[in-house]
């Protein structure tokens, strides 16, 4: 496949503040779940309140996730024409727009919100692998733990603050989803430094990226990157709901979600350490997997008193399956510009086969009446990320090459 990189040929950009540059990420990836996260405590609320009923809310949880995956091919293209640097910021500002737009104008602002902050969080997941390819090529596990680490804590404290917050404001979600626009100024303004690296406008044009769609690893690492992702998603869309319809307050059930997040960050600097261990990464996706699909079935049929175990189990493999994911895009590709590539093919199609994951769980539960056929979908899903897996975490690089524009 003939395409621009995301990523500016390292020669036209000025020496980096690696200690600035850490912080900025971290803080970006400290704001790509809590648009994701923050619904889900609050949707009781949002349905009762604006008339939602089950499909509607599925959507709701479904369409930011969803453009994820379609807005991601965007990223090369802005990037080569700004700059990684300058689009990150452009895009952060966009984020803080779009929760706020939630916010405002009822039911029709609350989708276009969603819309648009999905949109930008796939952007911005676009150009960090290739960024970290570029600037800590001795230390991608390392570094992409941190980042997923900073990405778990953002989507607990949604999780875990956002009901509370609502409380505060005499019960209306608009405040309280709103509030997490001042975290998205705030990592806009921490990586306004950035800013002064871009080296778009006077940069050669890099590399085309040819064969890469046609790539067998390439489509086992994106298929793995949704799979997985899907299984996520639908925990931050319904596993709130569920604890409720099994008996816990809206409270109690979003800091079972946030603590299950929580643990995520033990898994997510953890996971990619262990992935680059061994001789492969198959052993990792083995062991995280396992453990996913253990606390999704505990969640959804152990008994209540067990919530906490089975929460935490949950979080350490979701927060090993999504970190050794990102780690891969990174290991699988041979230099910056294959893996701001691969990054936007994994990302862009497996985010848009991840959307359909809360979606059809919302419609199953339509249907059924209860959460029983979740389990049956939590395995399905679960298996298929395993082959999926046990193909993408083999030593090798994607077979894609550089060639001429």
């Amino acid at each position: 496949m003939n395409g621009s990189s995301a990523m500016p040929p390292a020669a036209t950009t000025r020496p980096v503040n690696r200690a600035w540059l850490v912080a900025g990420m971290l803080l970006v990836g400290l704001n790509l779940r809590p648009a994701l996260s923050s619904v889900a405590p609050v949707l009781g609320a949002i349905r009762e309140q604006a008339g939602l009923d089950a499909a509607g809310a599925g959507l709701l949880t479904t369409l930011p996730v969803l453009c994820l995956g379609l807005s991601a091919p965007i990223a090369p293209r802005l990037a080569r024409r700004w700059g990684p640097e300058r689009t990150a910021f452009i895009i952060l500002l966009m984020l803080a727009a779009s929760l706020l737009l939630r916010s405002v104008g009822g039911l029709a602002g609350l989708f276009a919100g969603s819309v648009l902050a999905g949109a930008s969080i796939g952007i911005i997941g676009v150009l960090l692998p290739g960024i970290v390819k570029r600037d800590f090529p001795h230390a991608p596990g390392l570094m992409t733990g941190l980042y997923t680490m900073a990405l778990c804590l953002g989507a607990a404290l949604a999780a875990g603050i956002t009901e509370p917050l609502r409380l505060a404001f005499a019960g209306h979600w608009q405040p309280a989803l709103a509030a997490w626009s001042a975290l998205a100024l705030l990592a806009a303004l921490v990586w306004a430094p950035q800013l002064r690296r871009s080296g778009a406008g006077n940069a050669a044009p890099p590399p085309a990226v040819r064969g890469l769609w046609r790539d067998r690893l390439a489509w086992q690492v994106t298929l793995y990157m949704g799979l997985q992702s899907s299984l996520a998603y639908s925990v931050f869309g319904w596993l709130p709901t569920i604890l409720i319809e099994r008996g816990m307050s809206p409270v109690a059930a979003g800091w079972v979600l946030s603590v299950s997040i929580l643990v995520q960050l033990l898994s997510a600097l953890g996971g990619p350490w262990l992935a680059t261990r061994g001789r492969d990464q198959r052993p990792a996706i083995v062991l995280m997997l396992a453990l996913t699909l253990a606390g999704l079935l505990g969640c959804l049929f152990a008994p209540l008193s067990q919530r906490w175990v089975w929460a935490t189990v949950l979080g350490l493999g979701q927060g090993g399956t999504f970190s050794i994911a990102l780690t891969l895009i990174v290991l699988r590709a041979r230099d910056p510009y294959m893996a701001a590539q691969l990054s936007g093919m994994a990302q862009g199609v497996g985010y848009t086969l991840a959307a359909l994951g809360p979606f059809a769980l919302g419609l199953l539960h339509q249907w059924h009446g209860s959460w029983a056929p979740a389990g049956v979908f939590f395995a399905l899903v679960t298996l298929a990320a395993l082959a999926a897996g046990l193909g993408a975490g083999r030593a090798r690089h994607v077979a894609a090459q550089d060639g001429g524009m």
